[in-house]
């Protein structure tokens, strides 16, 4: 598995993965998360212009999974990290995530931060066994409440959700 900065033409494979990595919700009754359509090209795109997305590829050059982050009040925020179902249980996840660590410590950020749903095993409950911890509501950032705002608004609350850190 090789994990690289992604490419223009990645963009439309990675919506094809969250497409793909949201059908395992339905089994949650959690349609309305598989339904949801994914990030747009434009939005991906932001995110790889600013050196803030990378992929996994498999030895046979096909993409299997995506990390895009941004900085939010001081820490890096991973905004999104999603493996095909065909990649899971292999660890894509957690490489993902390294590379995204290594890009905070670089530009000297002290964390990474996300916002995920609690009850779902591959959600909060994975990002604990990696170091993550919750976030109380005095620790949220300004930039943390904004995005869990938006989460709101788009609905994701109709499922419990938690804002987690992990130091560097």
């Amino acid at each position: 598995m090789i994990i690289r900065p992604a490419e223009p033409a990645d963009l439309p494979r990675l919506q094809a993965i969250e497409t793909a990595a949201g059908e395992i919700f339905r089994t949650l009754d959690m349609a309305a998360v598989a339904d949801d359509a994914p990030p747009t090209i434009a939005e991906l795109e932001r995110y790889r212009r600013a050196g803030h997305a990378w992929v996994a590829v498999e030895d046979t050059g096909t993409v299997v999974a995506y990390l895009v982050a941004e900085v939010v009040d001081g820490a890096f925020h991973i905004e999104q990290v999603t493996v095909h179902p065909d990649a899971a249980r292999r660890g894509v996840g957690q490489a993902l995530l390294a590379c995204a660590a290594d890009c905070a410590r670089d530009q000297g950020l002290p964390g990474l931060t996300l916002t995920t749903f609690t009850d779902v095993p591959w959600n909060a409950p994975y990002y604990e066994r990696l170091g993550f911890r919750r976030l109380t509501g005095a620790e949220l950032t300004p930039g943390l409440r904004a995005i869990r705002a938006a989460e709101a608004e788009h609905g994701l609350d109709r499922w419990p959700r938690v804002c987690m850190r992990r130091e560097l």
